[in-house]
């Protein structure tokens, strides 16, 4: 079999073996909890190669694939420093060798291990993390994964935790309205609804083309969590695909809070029209925040 222009030729039985065993350890430790997935056929192909391992034949069989692909489902919310959270699950995706080309060395050729982008990790911390993996053995691989996923799950509560102690219970109340070109990531409609309380704000967010998401609190408050948004929460995306402007800021003295939480109103109010319905009913718009009082604030956000 000729990959990348190499000869590829199956691992020496006594390698074999050991890789045969790392994949057994693995499935003994995981599989329990169902978190080991391998095709029926990679299974299969295991089977052949453990009894070849175990048989007298020294010619190996032929075999098609390379490899064998494992993917391995962790949780981290068992660990201690998460008690209570939301599970945070992660998805590593295993690559055993079943070949080399060129020299072999001593031990057989090490798994590789990839960590998935999971919804609650930004594409840069997930690419930093991938670089960092250590050369060793796919146990400690796996430990090395769980604790900088610890790690980063800190970091993302950090500011968020700070901030229920920073924000001013008794500052003047503020309304801000903010226009988005275009809003659908979930991940970013996540991010606004989910951290929006922890700066004691209260609001609604209505995502599509266009978004429109309403803030009341403090305006230091406001202002801290808007930052927070473009530079932690957001801080991997490209910056033509955060554009957000504040259209129009209430001050009265005599504001009083509309919304008693932070919702999305994305699929409750109206109907979504365009090819892929992302296209907000402005009409529907109008008439709920009418509804509660808000008209006028519909003709300074979008006219």
């Amino acid at each position: 079999m000729v990959v990348n222009g190499g000869l590829q030729h199956v691992l020496p039985k006594d390698m074999m073996a050991m890789q045969v065993g790392q994949i057994d350890l693995l499935m003994a430790m995981y599989a329990p909890d169902d978190a080991v997935t391998i095709e029926p056929s990679s299974l299969d192909l295991i089977e052949t190669l453990r009894e070849w391992c175990d048989g007298p034949a020294d010619v190996a069989p032929t075999i098609a694939d390379s490899s064998v692909d494992i993917l391995l489902n962790l949780d981290l919310a068992d660990a201690d420093s998460l008690a209570g959270d939301e599970p945070r699950p992660l998805q590593l995706s295993l690559t055993v060798p079943l070949k080399y080309e060129g020299r072999l060395e001593l031990d057989p050729p090490a798994i590789k291990a990839r960590l998935q982008q999971p919804a609650w990790m930004s594409k840069t911390q997930v690419a930093q993390l991938n670089m960092d993996l250590p050369e060793e053995d796919i146990l400690t691989v796996i430990e090395h994964v769980k604790e900088a996923a610890l790690e980063y799950s800190a970091q993302s509560n950090q500011a968020p935790a700070e901030a229920n102690g920073l924000f001013d219970k008794n500052a003047p109340l503020v309304r801000a309205w903010f226009y988005f070109p275009s809003i659908s990531t979930r991940a970013k409609r996540d991010d606004l609804i989910n951290f929006a309380p922890t700066y004691g704000l209260t609001g609604f967010l209505m995502a599509g083309k266009p978004g429109i998401l309403c803030l009341e609190g403090g305006s230091i408050a406001i202002d801290d969590f808007m930052k927070f948004i473009k530079t932690d929460s957001w801080g991997d995306i490209p910056s033509q695909h955060k554009k957000v402007s504040e259209r129009y800021r209430q001050t009265d003295a005599d504001l009083v809070r509309v919304f008693g939480g932070m919702e999305e109103i994305t699929e409750t109010v109206g109907e979504r029209r365009g090819e892929r319905a992302n296209r907000s009913d402005m009409k529907a718009l109008e008439l709920w925040l009418v509804e509660r009082g808000l008209g006028v604030a519909f003709g300074n956000v979008f006219m």
